[in-house]
């Protein structure tokens, strides 16, 4: 999502570094409750469940509170329970010793050792199966635990996030999730929005994210435009940040042309592959510059139809000048009439 090449920290773990405060929770009153409530718990040693949807910022937001505990000195260890299948996950959180079985050629400690004195992350908790989540109770009940194959219990001091983007009472009732570990794990529940209900926070994110890849790529990309970033705000962004982060990198690497004419609006696309049918010299920047004006003037319409045409309001909605809103429509021909309306 908000990529940038790994860094060393002092104790030798490899992490993200985290984009500022500013732009990390932006300006939109979701994010700012989410601030306001991460800030109080920094200091609490107690288990945080970030819910939201996939690509939402829940693993940085889960870094950022434990950049900002006590536990920062520690490793930030990351168990993604989606990615490791379930018959192996076991030993990746508890470890195990040397001939516990087939393939345990040498004693390995688990993520749970690693995260002593950190912060354990577990992404997509929902993952685990019923058997694994009665065990990681029992763990973070007392914080004792043993490796697989070994009889001798040991104790780590570590804070617990877990994130999850299903809706975990709802697993509850179908009995695929323990309700006596949600309750362990949520004591605070921090819950992010998606992209598209903070469409104000897309222009410091496109620019962020823009300034962090041309600097991982090594490439000067050209400028993200007005029209740009009213197309972006358009959008319904249902991968979220990551999706924005994915489109801002194909700007910078191919430019703007390629990321608009792959994420070009459905509603508009037909028309606009009408007119460029046939014309096999047609080119790419002509088709983007079209698809950009479609949405703008789609944009444009729609907000002056909620606002009863009121266009101060509609020029204060859409964050551009009076003036800069008549000549756009104007140049769009958008005149109100009862045709137009119907």
């Amino acid at each position: 999502m908000f990529s940038k090449k790994p860094v060393s920290h002092q104790n030798g773990e490899s992490h993200r570094e985290l984009p500022p405060d500013h732009v990390l929770f932006g300006c939109t009153a979701g994010m700012a409750l989410v601030r306001k409530k991460a800030e109080k718990i920094c200091e609490a040693n107690v288990p945080v469940l970030l819910r939201g949807p996939a690509g939402s910022g829940k693993e940085l937001v889960a870094r950022w509170v434990h950049a900002h505990s006590e536990f920062r000195t520690g490793q930030f260890v990351k168990v993604n329970c989606a990615a490791i299948p379930g018959s192996l996950l076991e030993s990746e959180l508890f470890g195990y010793e040397k001939g516990a079985f087939t393939g345990a050629i040498a004693t390995k400690p688990g993520r749970v050792e690693l995260a002593h004195k950190g912060t354990l992350f577990l992404d997509e908790i929902a993952e685990l199966d019923w058997t694994l989540q009665s065990k990681l109770l029992h763990f973070l009940q007392d914080g004792r635990f043993c490796r697989i194959g070994d009889e001798q219990e040991r104790s780590v001091e570590t804070r617990l996030i877990c994130s999850s983007n299903r809706d975990l009472e709802r697993e509850i009732r179908t009995q695929t999730f323990r309700s006596d570990l949600f309750y362990r794990i949520s004591v605070v529940q921090l819950t992010l929005p998606s992209l598209s209900e903070r469409r104000e926070d897309i222009p410091l994110l496109a620019d962020y994210l823009k300034a962090a890849f041309e600097k991982e790529f090594a490439i000067q990309a050209k400028p993200l435009a007005v029209e740009m970033i009213n197309y972006l705000q358009s959008l319904h962004w249902p991968g979220n940040v990551r999706e924005l982060s994915n489109e801002i990198a194909r700007h910078v690497l191919i430019g703007p042309e390629a990321a608009v004419a792959q994420k070009r609006p459905e509603p508009r696309s037909a028309t606009i592959n009408n007119r460029t049918t046939g014309r096999a010299a047609v080119q790419l920047k002509n088709v983007a510059k079209e698809a950009i004006r479609e949405m703008e003037r789609s944009l444009i319409l729609e907000t002056l139809r909620n606002n009863q045409w009121n266009r101060r309001k509609t020029a204060e909605i859409l964050k551009i000048s009076y003036r800069a809103l008549i000549y756009k429509i104007r140049d769009a021909g958008l005149v109100r009439s009862p045709e137009r309306e119907a």
